[in-house]
């Protein structure tokens, strides 16, 4: 493989998961150039390296393949004395929580919005999905196929007609909630962007603050929720609105009751999905007894490990368990097992007055590691 002498991000404009690793490149100042994933070097080079055939994949300048934005986003973190890890307790929680609530718990508003609103979106959709790939003869019956498949999925997530109206209440309670958290300071916690505004900016980003209808939506209803989508993909601070910035996170681990108002709306629906969830992997671990070692993740519609029924609001909802989430929760229980006695004590306290201390207890009955790009089972 031919080294550039820059990082080499292989994505797609409109990708969820795209969103989160582009966006801490440029926060980084990480020199890279993106390239989609129809370059002939993705299938031939690139593929074969990163084992899965999902985006977004990084290139180092020496030629080393990362698969997954999180493993990205911890490459340079190694590297850079974990620059957007804040280092105090509580908000280094919360910036995990949010790193869960963007990659696993926003799914559902993210692609009701752009797959149910097609009257809006169609015409946009159709232009990124069809030139995300080389001009060839089967290119507009690929789109359609691709467009198709993933409309479908949205069902996966727990999206149907029955659910459709809680989907967006929930959303833009959540929606008014961030956008009054923003109105205050211009990132999660603080002056500076966190692990959870990145994994946060994955949802709202390609897909709500891009997709013209949820776009129009954020823009009319959230208009400090599309600033900050805007600043996320900036190099700079870009504060312009606020006269007096800081640099840094809030001083004294201090956590904004904004803040816990939109966790309070999140845990109405990510509590429930992830017990949910766990219940149904377990059985299948329990079932089907993997080997250490076994990779952990599935294509999307293919391996899965069942559907997780749960209730939010008195209304049953149907959705895919993923392992994934349990990715994010176990660093999250993995960090709050580090702290001292005091420290847990008060984060416990905290997401309590969430109604998210459920999520310190919930965990498969195997841990889940990383090697050779790839989760796997330990």
């Amino acid at each position: 493989m031919k080294k550039p002498n820059v990082h080499t991000l292989y994505g797609i404009t409109h990708s969820l998961y795209t969103g989160r690793a582009r966006s801490y490149l440029i926060k980084s100042g990480v020199p890279f150039r993106e390239l989609s994933t129809g370059h002939e070097s993705f299938k031939d080079e690139v593929l074969p390296e990163s084992k899965l055939a999902t985006i977004p994949v990084l290139v180092t300048p020496e030629g080393e393949v990362i698969r997954d934005g999180g493993a990205i986003i911890e490459h340079f973190e190694c590297a850079n004395g974990r620059l957007f890890q804040p280092s105090s307790a509580k908000q280094q929680i919360v910036s995990t929580l949010f790193d869960l609530v963007g990659t696993s718990g926003l799914l559902r508003p993210a692609m009701h919005y752009r797959w149910n609103y097609l009257e809006e979106n169609e015409e946009f959709l159709h232009y990124h999905f069809l030139h995300s790939q080389r001009e060839h003869p089967e290119r507009e019956a690929k789109t359609q196929y691709m467009m198709s498949k993933m409309q479908t999925a949205g069902v996966l997530f727990g999206v149907t007609e029955a659910t459709m109206p809680l989907v967006e209440t929930l959303y833009l309670e959540f929606l008014e909630a961030l956008n009054q958290h923003l109105s205050e300071m211009p990132y999660l916690l603080g002056w500076k962007p966190s692990i959870g505004d990145f994994g946060l900016i994955a949802p709202l980003y390609a897909h709500l603050g891009r997709d013209p209808a949820p776009l129009r939506i954020m823009q009319q209803r959230a208009v400090r929720v599309a600033r900050w989508v805007e600043r996320m993909n900036r190099a700079d601070q870009d504060v312009a609105e606020f006269f007096n910035p800081g640099d840094d996170y809030l001083a004294d681990d201090r956590i904004p009751e904004t803040l816990m108002t939109v966790l309070r709306v999140l845990a109405e629906d990510l509590v429930p999905e992830t017990r949910a969830a766990a219940e149904v992997i377990n059985q299948w671990l329990a079932a089907n007894q993997p080997e250490p070692g076994t990779p952990a993740q599935g294509l999307l519609a293919g391996r899965l490990f069942g559907m997780a029924e749960f209730s939010m609001r008195g209304q049953s909802v149907s959705a895919v368990a993923q392992s994934y989430r349990f990715v994010i929760l176990q660093r999250l229980q993995q960090q709050y097992m580090r702290l001292t006695t005091p420290q847990r004590l008060d984060v416990s306290d905290l997401l309590r007055r969430c109604g998210l201390e459920a999520l310190l207890s919930i965990r498969l009955d195997r841990q889940l590691g990383w090697s050779d790009n790839q989760d796997i089972w330990l």
